[in-house]
């Protein structure tokens, strides 16, 4: 029989994915659509390096222009050290995926390849190098930058929306008087992008119920507005925001939440879907236990902190464990373009060693499997249980613009 390993990375290599959380948009959104060398090297985790292996302070780098913040990374993080962070070896990863040197001195020769690029060609370009079929945006109806781009029809067929709520339930008390005019100006914003998702991101001390101003607004907005549109809710738990402001975005940590949230919602609304994800490490047991319980619970990726291979192998093996196919190992999280393809790489080798590994066990157990099977099992984990939580591929697609 052939090797197990061989046939399995071959199945990964070969099969497309939906990425179903980034923070991409598609080249039409042109300044809101970040790509290039440039926006790559000031990606946060790389700051947040930068001002640990470096003399200048936030404030002075701060000041600087993109390019000149990019030169004081690349210098500090690539020169000075040697780029063996996970951050770090993605951008080498991108670099050499598109033939440009990975240990230039400057960033001369990536600026001038990157300036080259036709946007709309760059774009389907990078997603087919990640094997990407689809991916779906962060999108704020609240955001003065994004909010233009939605006054006419979104045509790029590979980019899916998702409606997100932060902004709006932080708002919502100065901005509607009643819980219907919140509603209706959900179902405005729901009728213009076509979302695949509702979805909001949550603080660790996220509970539900409680006495605070976001329990009505779940139970008596967000949570019906799901159902009328049959949405579901993708909500995303553990953010602990600026405990370093002087960082920017840098400055976010995470920690661990009480899921008794996601037991009371997951029994309390059985008509709706969820989809979650959990910033903690020490939360992600629990979040299986919880699958296991509530059929209307979809867990998703390893999300911001722990899109670290050891850590999403470690995650990724207890999920099969426990819950099987039943689950989406992963979501890319990209907020720069070109961050797919070393993302979704590092994605499918970490894959591949913990599928190698389960089905090396099932084999001596006495259970060999084919490689139909394997590809059955790899197109349900970064396919179709996507699909399936949102509604059928060809029903969400068909009403696209």
């Amino acid at each position: 029989m052939e090797n197990v390993s061989t046939m399995v990375r071959r199945v990964l290599e070969r099969t497309v994915v939906v990425d179903m959380h980034t923070h991409l948009s598609p080249p039409s959104f042109q300044k809101v659509a970040l790509w290039g060398i440039d926006e790559l090297v000031t990606y946060h985790y790389l700051e947040a390096e930068l001002f640990r292996s470096s003399d200048i302070t936030p404030q002075r780098y701060f000041s600087l222009s993109k390019p000149q913040q990019a030169d004081e990374i690349w210098k500090a993080l690539f020169i000075r050290n040697t780029p063996v962070s996970e951050a770090c070896r993605g951008v080498i990863a991108v670099l050499r995926a598109f033939d440009l040197p990975t240990q230039a001195p400057d960033l001369r020769q990536a600026r001038e390849f990157f300036r080259a690029q036709r946007p709309e060609k760059h774009f389907h370009r990078v997603l087919d190098l990640a094997g990407v079929s689809h991916v779906v945006m962060t999108n704020d109806p609240l955001d003065p930058n994004e909010a233009p781009y939605w006054e006419r029809p979104q045509t790029d067929s590979r980019f899916l929306a998702a409606l997100r709520l932060d902004r709006v339930l932080d708002e919502w008390p100065q901005r509607f008087e009643t819980v219907a005019a919140g509603r209706k100006f959900l179902d405005e914003w729901i009728a213009r992008m076509n979302p695949v998702y509702l979805a909001c991101s949550l603080r660790d001390t996220f509970t539900f119920p409680d006495d605070g101003p976001l329990t009505p607004l779940l139970r008596d907005a967000v949570l019906p507005v799901c159902r009328e549109h049959n949405l579901p809710l993708a909500l995303m738990i553990g953010v602990r925001r600026q405990v370093n402001p002087a960082l920017g975005s840098a400055g976010d940590a995470s920690g661990a939440a009480d899921l008794h949230a996601v037991e009371n919602l997951c029994r309390t609304f059985p008509e709706n879907r969820f989809l979650f994800t959990i910033l903690s490490r020490e939360n992600q047991h629990e979040l299986c236990v919880y699958a296991r319980k509530f059929p209307n619970l979809m867990p998703f990726g390893c999300w911001w902190f722990l899109n670290n291979p050891s850590i999403v192998e470690e995650m990724t093996r207890e999920r099969v464990e426990m819950l099987g196919t039943s689950f989406i190992p992963q979501h890319s999280d990209a907020r720069i373009l070109e961050q797919v393809i070393y993302k979704w790489r590092n994605t499918r080798r970490t894959l591949a060693e913990c599928l190698t590994r389960t089905y090396t066990l099932l084999e001596e157990d006495g259970r060999p499997v084919t490689e139909a099977e394997v590809e059955r099992d790899v197109t349900r984990m970064l396919r179709e249980n996507f699909w399936a939580t949102v509604g059928s591929r060809d029903h969400v697609l068909t009403h696209q613009t």
